[in-house]
């Protein structure tokens, strides 16, 4: 039992409900065109937490390697760090879970294009791609994590990949417009990644982990922090504008008071470890922008 619970806190998953957040809005704007498939909606979701969690264990195995994960970090203590899993132990499991995910991946573009192997071996290598991704982050000499390019990766996968790859997977159509609610989705997500990052700026530059908040100082991170939020309503609200039907499309507003809070909470922390609530409070709030975007749109 110890040792599940271990592995359970390996898989952070409170982490899961911002991986969700992009196939939810996907999905849903795929519900509101009228062209959807729900074996494709559960495939992607299936999907999407196996490479979060391979993401997590990527970083739990990496981080300890590098020797980032030490008792300067303000974070929960990880599974490798504390001595709960071992590296031999990560390591495999970080090849089960790739596994994983390539064959949850294959089956989900069996389910989205058949015998159209054209297309699908585009989704194919981007599959590919995303799960090259969350083990290079932290993992490798050439981490990308460790370079400041962190912030992009997220941007791209979690954002732009995730919500309009999933609509294309259950629509099969080319919406330029589904770019602009995935900018949104990427943003936020990538607010997250900046806000773990405040929070270890200290430890991750004794450490050598350049991340994007480390090079820019954390007052300079948090205005970062900001324009990532403020553009991710903008981009939101531009799609909604150019789509309006009816005052319920404005139902994503509901969350704004959420995000403002958590900014001025940001703003006003002077100890960095206190930052590391407001990761759960904005993961919610991403999740609940996008569930209330999507309905909002349909309804």
């Amino acid at each position: 039992m110890t040792k599940l619970n271990s592995w359970i806190k390996a898989f952070r998953l409170r982490t899961l409900p911002l991986a969700m957040a992009s196939i939810i809005m996907g999905s849903l704007l795929a519900i509101h065109d009228g062209t959807y498939r729900w074996m494709v909606i559960i495939l992607a979701a299936v999907t999407t937490i196996l490479l979060q969690v391979l993401s997590n264990l990527a970083n739990d195995y990496g981080d300890s390697v590098k020797g980032t994960d030490n008792e300067g970090r303000l974070g929960p203590t990880r599974t490798v760090q504390g001595g709960e899993i071992s590296h031999k132990q990560m390591k495999k499991a970080v090849i089960i879970f790739a596994s994983l995910s390539l064959l949850s991946g294959v089956w989900l573009l069996y389910a989205a294009f058949g015998e159209k192997i054209g297309t699908a071996l585009v989704f194919f290598f981007l599959g590919l791609a995303a799960i090259a991704a969350a083990i290079k982050y932290t993992i490798g000499k050439n981490a990308y994590g460790y370079s400041g390019l962190g912030d992009l990766f997220v941007f791209i996968f979690f954002g732009l990949a995730g919500v309009f790859g999933t609509y294309y997977l259950n629509t099969l159509h080319f919406n330029w417009e589904i770019f602009l609610p995935a900018i949104s989705v990427g943003l936020m997500s990538t607010g997250m990644l900046n806000l773990n990052n405040m929070r270890d700026i200290d430890n991750d530059i004794r450490s050598g982990k350049h991340t994007l908040a480390s090079k820019l100082g954390i007052h300079k991170a948090k205005i970062y922090h900001l324009l990532l939020i403020g553009v991710a309503l903008a981009t939101a609200s531009i799609y909604v504008t150019l789509n309006y039907s009816s005052p319920l499309n404005l139902l994503f507003l509901i969350t704004v008071p959420l995000f403002i809070k958590d900014l001025i909470g940001i703003f006003n922390q002077q100890d960095q470890k206190h930052l590391d609530p407001y990761l759960k409070e904005s993961a919610l709030a991403t999740l609940l922008f996008s569930i209330l975007f999507g309905v909002g749109m349909i309804l």
